[in-house]
């Protein structure tokens, strides 16, 4: 590391140190409060499951982070989601007795919502990467994912409580393999002992931030409850409770719901559309094997020149192979780039660490497809090339800021493994997406025009410009901690508005030819 100009302040040279040697100065413990304005949750709950052997205890350990107050009216945006199930041995044994060497899982976890005598239910839905059997003792399971958002409707403070689990397991045998069954659903209720009856956490509500201040009866001083009469908050019809009850709206990419559109996605004077223009949105994860995490990158633009498909016929006019070359661009705010996007990784296992980004294309961004058809079935290889730089705008270390500067960012362009370096020279991203589609038939797969998923393996380069004169060098830390190989992408892509046809498709396109189809991100 590059030594600072000036002697850093106390607080950024602790931040640094915990980034680079693991002596972080304020270290996280069980239900510690995080950054101002939030709450965290950390409560590890009685559970009992029903496995293949019988019903068996277990330990449900829930993280999350949640605002300390709220305003009336706003969505409430749990982050950082962790559902980590730990069940007995005797799971293992049940999944040995499969032939399974190893297993993946995906948690369904209820979450009721209550406000006064209102309540409304939130599903938490997380996701492991594959986990191998231990030899002995429990399966730990832990489960990330996104979740739904939950707006009050009133003034009455929100209270989140844990409800029953639904642990879906997909077991595979040493090599790789499905087992017999191949999945296996593990339905879990919360115990009879569970402190406080599963709750997690309480957000105040109130008109301004400041949250409501409840009375004895459960309504807020000085504020009518849904009734119409003061300090009876169960008064009124039952049947309009529903109307009461706070409003759950499942998520999208990026933390957003359906109540949160996505970035602007059409063509204007700056980049006007031509007679084979395509726009689409794309959302997805991109790996970061040191961190042994994924960032998720919310839904953004691409605008795309679609070619002419060149078609080649086999000499009996049997079928025909066809070949099709397109370009596109990344575009924001009238630049060739996604919108910022945030991550959060727990860097060297346990110092959380945030970070800012931006994804800027550099350079052509190409699409090449190559298929087949015998005119009743069509398959397609199709090829996605773009120079793309990793832009970081902000950094938190265990809450503290570091000052990046304004040109902190990977020294070239995000790499692929290139099959054809003559052809396509340069570091470029690739991605790979394969289409099959029976005619009169929905495609499956990846097609350009309807979309579906991409994949690819990259490596991310080192950092440069990172930190500020009269500060800390950073472009070492984040080389150290972030640059390497093989991390894995998948993106995406929505369905394509064809913005050029002279009427547009009301099942593509909005009415101001953006595209309809916001897509959500798969792992």
């Amino acid at each position: 590391m590059t030594l600072p100009r000036t002697a850093p302040r106390p607080a950024r040279r602790a931040a640094v140190a915990a980034f680079v040697v693991l002596a972080a100065t304020v270290p996280l413990t069980a239900g510690a409060a995080g950054a101002a304005g939030t709450q965290a949750v950390d409560a590890a709950l009685p559970y009992v499951c029903a496995l293949p052997s019988g019903e068996q205890p277990a330990t449900v350990r829930i993280s999350a982070t949640l605002p300390d107050r709220a305003v009336a009216g706003e969505p409430v945006r749990p982050a950082d989601v962790t559902t980590t199930v730990e069940l007995p041995e005797q799971a293992v044994t049940d999944l040995t007795a499969l032939g399974a060497a190893g297993v993946r899982a995906a948690t369904r976890l209820a979450v009721g919502v209550a406000q006064g005598e209102a309540a409304a239910e939130a599903v938490w839905r997380g996701d492991t990467e594959p986990v191998p059997l231990p030899p002995s003792g429990p399966l730990t399971l832990a489960a990330t994912g996104d979740v739904p958002t939950v707006t009050g409707r009133g003034t009455h403070d929100l209270t989140f409580t844990a409800g029953s689990l639904t642990v879906d397991l997909a077991p595979s045998t040493a090599d790789g393999g499905a087992t017999d069954p191949a999945s296996l659903t593990v339905p879990c209720r919360l115990a009879d002992e569970a402190p406080d009856g599963g709750r997690l956490a309480t957000v105040p509500l109130g008109t301004d931030g400041s949250g409501g201040t409840e009375s004895p009866s459960g309504s807020p001083s000085g504020e009518p409850s849904a009734s119409g009469t003061p300090g009876q908050p169960g008064g009124g019809d039952p049947e309009r409770q529903g109307e009461r009850a706070p409003k759950v709206a499942e998520p999208l990419p990026g933390g957003g719901t359906a109540e949160r559109a996505a970035p602007t996605c059409k063509y204007d004077a700056k980049y006007p559309a031509g007679p084979m223009s395509l726009n689409a949105y794309i959302t997805g994860y991109a790996n970061v094997n040191k961190l042994d995490g994924a960032a998720l990158i919310p839904p953004f633009c691409t605008l795309i020149t679609q070619g002419e498909p060149q078609f080649e016929f086999l000499p009996d006019f049997s079928g025909a192979t066809i070949t099709q070359h397109s370009t596109a661009d990344l575009w924001y705010q009238q630049r060739k780039r996604t919108p910022p996007f945030q991550a959060t990784f727990l860097s060297f296992d346990f110092t959380p660490t945030k970070a800012t980004m931006v994804l800027e294309q550099t350079g052509p961004m190409t699409i090449d497809s190559n298929g087949f058809t015998d005119f009743a079935f069509t398959s397609t290889d199709t090829y996605v090339r773009a120079p793309i730089t990793l832009r970081v705008t902000a950094l938190e270390v265990n809450g503290t800021p570091l000052d990046v500067g304004t040109e902190c960012r990977t020294r070239t362009s995000l790499a692929s493994p290139e099959p054809e370096p003559e052809k396509y020279p340069g570091d470029h991203l690739i991605l790979h997406g394969r289409g099959e589609q029976n005619i009169g038939e929905p495609a499956t797969g990846y097609l350009l025009l309807s979309g579906g998923p991409l994949t690819g393996e990259v490596t991310i380069p080192a950092f440069t410009g990172c930190g500020t004169a009269d500060g800390e060098n950073l472009d070492r830390l984040l080389t150290a901690s972030v640059s390497g190989p093989g991390n894995y992408v998948k993106q995406i892509q929505g369905q394509a508005c064809f913005v050029s046809a002279e009427v547009l498709n009301p099942d593509e396109c909005t009415e101001d030819a953006q595209p309809k189809k916001i897509p959500v991100a798969e792992r």
